[in-house]
């Protein structure tokens, strides 16, 4: 793990990433970027060469500049505050789509890991809001964990790695089981079974295991699911066996053929209360 990328919106499902992220960059001595995207009001902010247009009044542009400037003072305080940190720690500040400047951020500093609150601010500071969320982690080439509540890796002891367990991509294996390393925790593999996507418990359980051995995870349990939907049934089992994160993959299609699509990943990450680790399939 070389840079773990955190946007950040100053909201507090930001700081509940950022907590998060903190204490991974501290176990991994690795380098820790807090990015913080504005984005400037109206559809005429920028033009088609990213320069800024006319803002609609004076008094939005003077708020603007207020906030700007409050914004750099907050990053520099925050670099102040970290400069002694066993990892190295960066900020920066960009101007325009924030998915797009956390995309282009993801591949400029080739991140090995995003660390992001599911829900952002609100108003004219608004960053992080669902659907940019739902694209980082729909378009993301790294893993990407989504944070809701305070929670720190050490508390993480159980992770569910819902799948169909069909051509499982060997990166987001391997992705999967340095995840589990860091964080040291038991993997639990699920096959959720519903009913437009039937399978028999038999035939479920050898892709299972098939997975496990040809992979050599050590895990600690495999099951076969029963639930009316994907989505349901994935947070159920964590439910059920108290897990503390979620993680599964995604490629933004639809259905459950390989692996789960990138709809179910991105319901999942919405609806569930503890962190939801994903993964584009490439």
């Amino acid at each position: 793990m070389k840079t773990i990328l955190v946007p950040y919106d100053f909201s507090q499902e930001a700081v509940y990433a950022f907590n998060f992220a903190k204490e991974l960059a501290k176990n991994t001595k690795k380098k820790l970027k807090l990015l913080h995207v504005i984005e400037l009001p109206g559809p005429q902010s920028f033009s088609s060469m990213g320069e800024a247009g006319a803002f609609s009044n004076d008094a939005q542009q003077i708020f603007m500049v207020e906030l700007v400037e409050k914004r750099k003072q907050q990053m520099a305080s925050l670099e102040a505050e970290h400069k002694d940190e066993p990892y190295t720690f960066e900020t920066k500040i960009v101007f325009g789509n924030p998915f797009a400047g956390i995309a282009k951020e993801i591949t400029e500093v080739n991140a090995d890991l995003v660390v992001m609150g599911s829900k952002g601010s609100t108003g004219l500071e608004e960053v992080l809001i669902g659907s940019n969320t739902e694209k980082v982690v729909r378009n993301a080439t790294c893993p990407v964990i989504t944070v809701k509540r305070d929670i720190h890796p050490s508390e993480i002891k159980k992770v569910v790695f819902a799948s169909d367990f069909d051509n499982v991509p060997s990166q987001v294996v391997e992705k999967l089981k340095t995840a589990s390393i860091v964080i040291d925790a038991e993997l639990h593999l699920v096959k959720i079974n519903t009913p437009s996507m039937f399978e028999n418990t038999r035939t479920s359980k050898k892709k299972i295991q098939d997975f496990a051995s040809n992979n050599k995870l050590n895990v600690s349990s495999m099951e076969v699911y029963n639930s009316s939907s994907e989505e349901e049934g994935i947070i159920d089992y964590a439910d059920d066996i108290d897990a503390d994160m979620i993680a599964m993959a995604t490629h933004g299609r639809t259905g459950f053929l390989h692996l789960l699509s990138g709809s179910i990943a991105e319901d999942v990450v919405n609806a569930a209360k503890r962190p939801v680790w994903t993964m584009k399939a490439k």
